[in-house]
């Protein structure tokens, strides 16, 4: 059978077997819940082969990438190590978004890899070439009982452990998104057949321990990694949206990076900036870490990397809690022109906006413009330019 004859039979079986789908009302206390679970593979062996200090943190930095790649208002239940429960209460989201969120967690996920493997001198990279990090994607659809424990929200019933055993199955790799029937169910199978058009969906099944046969469909990711890694070939990096603004500046290079890289000075040319915070809370992640009172609200910033070579230098900040431009990067690049003056490049990179209107994006990428020129020529006029 085809891909829309495998889909079609799993729903007429689970209407079989289930009478009660998960979306109807029940007796007891439970709520119909979406649980996504991305799940870092390779995570193990290289926390216990890297024998570096900041590697530990480094995987903090991914986690929290997955979380902020969030654009289905998931909630976040827990975290466990290399993996995170995410869970939205009421309807099941349509298939299309659900692929999207799959896809945005994946290549923000890989694109902040491929960022921190730039760094060839780096043994931390060398660690993650070795480790093969990525990631795997379990989504289930089913009830769940919230429980409200002292501060701490939990989530409970068999469908959730139905999502935890999930992690381990019979699918060979471990670069996937694995979807049950108990949420492809609630989708029209020809709409899941083209929502995953770019990959092939693949039925399974795996048998647990008091659970019995759990059903499910899976897809490769590797087409994802493979966009990822063509554009790295072209010598950028990948599945991003650039903004930028540049302006010379009358200073040798060295003078401007000092003044760029102390983000304590930020506020006396960052367009918008009031005030400066170092963020305790992330005081052993690689980088330094700062809150940055912008305009009328607060962006986290991270130093990820500073690279240098003859005659320019780059130096770049992972930005976070910037709602419309989730797991955002700002780039700085400074080229020598001569002993006193140089080219001062700043880039907004980003993998979406995150709104659904086109009006409110197209607004938000044109304020994004004029808030880089109007910092770059801040910047410049700190040294008279």
């Amino acid at each position: 059978m085809g891909l829309l004859d495998d889909l079609r039979a799993a729903r007429r079986a689970a209407g079989r077997r289930h009478p009660a789908a998960p979306g109807h009302a029940a007796a007891d206390d439970t709520q119909p819940a979406l649980l996504l679970i991305p799940d870092i593979s390779g995570f193990t062996r290289f926390i216990a082969e890297a024998h570096h200090p900041q590697a530990p943190h480094l995987v903090a930095d991914l986690l929290e990438i997955l979380i902020e790649a969030n654009c289905l208002n998931l909630e976040v239940a827990e975290i466990q190590g290399d993996a995170i429960l995410f869970y939205r209460l009421g309807e099941p989201p349509p298939v299309a978004e659900l692929v999207e969120q799959c896809r945005r967690i994946f290549l923000d996920f890989q694109n902040y890899l491929q960022l921190v493997a730039r760094d060839t001198n780096s043994e931390l990279a060398a660690a993650l070439h070795e480790a093969g990090l990525t990631l795997k994607i379990i989504g289930h659809y089913g009830r769940v009982s919230v429980a409200d424990i002292r501060e701490f929200r939990k989530l409970l019933g068999r469908d959730v452990i139905v999502a935890h055993r999930l992690l381990k199955n019979n699918v060979v790799g471990s670069e996937y998104v694995l979807l049950t029937e108990g949420y492809l169910n609630t989708q029209q199978p020809a709409e899941v057949a083209r929502c995953f058009a770019w990959t092939r969906l693949q039925p399974s099944a795996t048998r647990y321990d008091y659970l019995g046969d759990i059903r499910y469909f899976y897809a490769y990711l590797t087409p994802l990694r493979l966009l990822v890694q063509a554009e790295i070939d072209q010598g950028k990096l990948p599945v991003t949206c650039r903004v930028l603004a540049r302006r010379t500046v009358a200073a040798p290079l060295s003078q401007v990076l000092r003044v760029v890289s102390n983000l304590r000075l930020r506020p006396r040319w960052l367009a918008g900036t009031t005030a400066v915070h170092y963020d305790v809370t992330k005081a052993h992640r690689p980088g330094a870490n700062y809150k940055l009172d912008l305009y009328a609200g607060q962006i986290d910033l991270q130093v990820v990397q500073r690279l240098e070579s003859d005659g320019h230098t780059e130096y770049v900040e992972k930005v976070a809690h910037w709602r419309l431009f989730p797991n955002a990067l700002l780039f700085f690049r400074l080229e020598v022109v001569d002993d006193q003056h140089c080219l001062v490049t700043m880039e907004f990179r980003y993998g979406h906006v995150a709104s659904a209107h086109r009006l409110i994006r197209k607004g938000q990428l044109q304020r994004l413009q004029r808030w880089l020129g109007q910092s770059v020529r801040q910047l410049a006029a700190l040294f008279g330019a």
